[in-house]
């Protein structure tokens, strides 16, 4: 299992129907949170996302993107958290990370460390990457992909039947790569029952930005591109000078990198609901784009 729950899909201002930008991955059992705005641990609850997380990644420093991660640790404390939690962000970390955890008079009841990333840092996991990218945001800015290792090709159960072949700890083995020896003195090597190894999923998060190449390049076939929005074409100029992105131009990266799926968020405040105008200058370039929405969720299946 893979999927997206948008926590909050709006600009820098809230409106009744958007709350600024959260964004929590769930992966077989595990929580990633990527930005924090002020009432993420709310929707968090809403949308019914637990508080189970161990770390939390940062694009940036604005207010819409970490203030709500002090009330959350706040909360987790006084429900008798004893687990750690790594906060993940750009230059400044231990600075305005470490001001957001002491804010307030209570003493942190469980372990928060800081972890300052780089555009080219690798995060190695079991089964999977997080990769920062450069942004451009005008203040120290980054993007992540959560990339899957290759997974093992498919195992041909029908044809180890055949074969005569044990279900159970030889499968495993074969499955991995081994050959194995048959009770019967027989031979038999992964290469006859295994197919190709198979690409794992991508899921590619922007952040605040403009277009830029690292985005591009990070984002290469992609599952899954979440990229921010802020405005439309007529707003273009406005995009330039804040350092966001319009609709049309995050359909393009989308486009150019050959992704199978984009979603636009950070919506500003001055577009409807639904921001079909927004909706229509994407697709005009990349079809199979989407508005987020808060309380969205998305499953990233794989591609086979």
């Amino acid at each position: 299992m893979l999927t997206v729950t948008f926590l909050g899909t709006g600009a820098a201002t809230p409106t009744v129907d958007r709350n600024v930008s959260g964004l929590a991955v769930q992966r077989e059992g595990e929580t990633i949170l990527f930005d924090c705005g002020e009432g993420t641990q709310r929707q968090m609850m809403r949308y019914g996302v637990g508080f189970s997380f161990t770390e939390a990644f940062f694009t940036h420093y604005h207010a819409d993107h970490v203030l709500g991660i002090t009330g959350l640790l706040r909360t987790m404390g006084l429900q008798d958290r004893t687990a750690p939690v790594t906060l993940y962000g750009p230059r400044g970390a231990e600075r305005v990370l470490g001001a957001a955890i002491t804010l307030g008079i209570e003493r942190n009841r469980f372990p928060v460390e800081i972890a300052e990333v780089r555009p080219g840092d690798r995060l190695c996991r079991d089964e999977y990457d997080i990769v920062v990218f450069e942004t451009d945001h005008r203040a120290d800015t980054v993007g992540y992909a959560l990339a899957e290792h290759t997974r093992l090709g498919r195992f041909n159960a029908q044809r180890a039947r055949e074969l005569g072949i044990p279900e159970g700890p030889l499968w495993g083995r074969l499955h991995r790569g081994d050959s194995v020896t048959l009770n019967d003195g027989r031979q038999v090597s992964a290469a006859e029952l295994v197919g190709a190894p198979r690409r794992g999923r991508t899921v590619v998060y922007s952040g605040d930005t403009r277009p830029t190449l690292p985005l591009l390049e990070a984002a290469r076939g992609a599952d899954l591109l979440i990229h921010e929005a802020t405005f439309g074409s007529d707003e273009a100029m406005r995009a330039v000078e804040t350092g966001h992105s319009t609709a049309a131009e995050a359909a393009r990266i989308a486009f150019e990198a050959g992704v199978r799926r984009l979603i636009l968020t950070h919506i500003s405040a001055r577009y409807t609901r639904d921001a079909p105008e927004l909706l229509a200058e994407a697709k005009a370039v990349f079809p199979d784009t989407t508005i987020a929405r808060d309380g969205m969720i998305v499953d990233v299946p794989y591609a086979e």
